[in-house]
């Protein structure tokens, strides 16, 4: 009894942390939509101040977006057979670096939903780090958009490994038929997420 009392306290945490970071980016959205600028100008002095808080905003909105693409679609998101679409947010990293936190929040946060607990929580969101630190990285030799996306298709891909290697040792799958499995789910999802995003780079500035 106490145990299954201490699952549901801690999915209703889980859950009132996802709607305070959804509530906290629409309420900086609606504030620099609505207020006018002199207004603004009163709280936020400074430029560099205004622009901090849109990055904050923008991350905020991306990691929230990244959660809830995860948690509607609970059954596909974990698991050796797994097709996580939140994955296609990490080809917005190789736009602007403030997206590698902005993804790996959402992941940290989606993790928590996790059947392997604490420890996708740690090393799935270490992992998400790396990976759309390395795509950003590489990225950047290129001013090929086409390239840059496809640069973040074959990172992510590639290193579903890790997530394989998880599910290897907390829950005794096959290493190799795992990170077969997860690496086609995480194509699918980057390649899907590539298109659509090279879609509306064209008609809206990502790099700002």
């Amino acid at each position: 009894m106490k145990n299954k009392n201490f699952k549901g306290a801690l999915h209703g945490w889980k859950i009132h942390l996802y709607l305070i970071l959804v509530d906290i980016s629409m309420i900086i959205k609606w504030w620099f939509v609505n207020i006018p600028p002199k207004k603004t100008r009163r709280f936020f002095v400074m430029e560099k101040s205004n622009q901090a808080v849109s990055e904050m905003t923008k991350t905020a909105l991306i990691a929230a977006l990244y959660v809830v693409l995860t948690v509607a679609l609970i059954p596909l998101a974990y698991g050796p057979i797994q097709l996580r679409l939140s994955e296609m947010l990490n080809n917005l990293t190789v736009f602007n670096k403030r997206y590698i936190w902005a993804v790996t929040l959402g992941c940290l946060i989606a993790n928590l939903w996790s059947s392997m607990g604490v420890v996708d929580v740690v090393f799935g969101t270490l992992g998400t780090l790396v990976m759309t630190s390395i795509s950003w990285f590489l990225s950047r030799y290129t001013t090929s958009v086409p390239l840059k996306l496809t640069i973040s298709v074959v990172i992510c891909t590639l290193m579903s490994w890790s997530v394989a290697l998880e599910l290897h040792i907390m829950s005794q799958a096959p290493f190799w038929w795992t990170f077969l499995t997860v690496g086609i789910g995480e194509f699918i999802a980057t390649a899907l997420g590539a298109v659509v995003i090279y879609w509306i780079s064209r008609h809206y500035g990502l790099t700002k």
